[in-house]
């Protein structure tokens, strides 16, 4: 019997001590994060300074996302004997100059995308990867500052593709304006004069016109997640047809040195490139719907 109670008491013991061990370890784990969120918390502090100096700033982001599969006698699939593969790759870019009495603004965006389907049944098939995503924009934006959150500005944008149709069809906008920056994440471009020059090689029905620039952009760091939206629209003064927009939404979560995962979509509206497009077959350009063109990509993101 006292062997019993002896060993009850020491097992109640380890219990105990395990017990009293782990509140311990849980209440220095507290301690411990609390620490690192007061130097998480400095660093940011500092970062924020780091980004308010002026000078010229540099940085890249992006995402990188692919996907593999094959099938062999996989018969509830379409396609039983098969491989297909996904590939998409997006890189956002800046370049940045800030000084007292101007600034000069640089940024730059390239989206890829590759897919292809190989049927082994098949032996005529495509088994190539083939491009489904292609764009390339480049823009350049200068101003004087007239106040602390004004500015005369000019801006160049170009816009293409980058791999198939290389300036076919080409965008170029040139014009001049005010630009408005609020607060440091946000910039706001207005210029109500401005040429939307259209470049195209194969005598398909493109038109430049004398319109509005309006361009949006939001940039923000918060902790491990960095986010990026670009709005860049064209209103034409001669015709709503010749008008054009463009929304690009980039989210990067950091897990380790820059690497992450992310998440990149795009809006577009363009008439000129619906009505011109191999795939419809409209009678007029005054004709030819509305489409809102869009893509999306995830996968792994990097930063630097």
């Amino acid at each position: 019997m006292k062997k019993i109670i002896l060993t009850l008491a020491v097992a109640f013991s380890i219990v105990s001590l395990s017990a009293q061990t782990v509140e311990e370890l849980k209440a220095k784990k507290a301690e411990k994060a609390a620490e690192v969120a007061k130097i998480q918390g400095e660093v940011d502090a500092l970062q924020s300074q780091i980004d308010a100096f002026p000078g010229w700033k540099f940085g890249a982001f992006g995402t990188i996302g692919a996907n593999f599969s094959g099938f062999s006698d996989w018969y509830s699939n379409a396609v039983p004997n098969s491989s297909a593969g996904n590939v998409g790759v997006t890189v956002n870019g800046y370049a940045n100059l800030d000084r007292e009495k101007f600034f000069w603004r640089n940024s730059g965006n390239l989206n890829l995308g590759w897919v292809k389907l190989d049927d082994k049944n098949d032996p005529t098939d495509d088994t190539n990867f083939r491009g489904t995503t292609d764009v390339f924009t480049i823009t350049s934006l200068f101003g004087y500052k007239l106040t602390k959150t004004l500015a005369a500005s000019t801006l160049a944008e170009y816009r293409t593709s980058f791999i198939n149709n290389f300036n076919d069809p080409g965008y170029l906008d040139l014009g001049v304006g005010i630009t408005w920056t609020p607060i440091p994440e946000l910039i706001v471009v207005v210029h109500p004069l401005n040429y939307n020059i259209v470049f195209s090689s194969t005598g398909a029905d493109y038109e430049s016109s004398l319109g509005a620039k309006i361009v949006a952009e939001y940039n923000k760091t918060v902790g491990k997640f960095k986010f990026r939206s670009n709005l860049s629209t064209f209103q034409s003064y001669e015709s709503s047809d010749l008008s054009n927009a463009t929304w690009i939404n980039s989210i990067g979560f950091n897990i380790w040195k820059g690497i992450g995962v992310g998440l990149e979509s795009g809006l577009r509206a363009n008439k000129q490139e619906t009505f011109n497009s191999p795939l419809t077959n409209y009678a007029s350009l005054e004709g030819t719907p509305g489409v809102v063109q869009s893509y999306w990509l995830v996968g792994l993101s990097y930063g630097f």
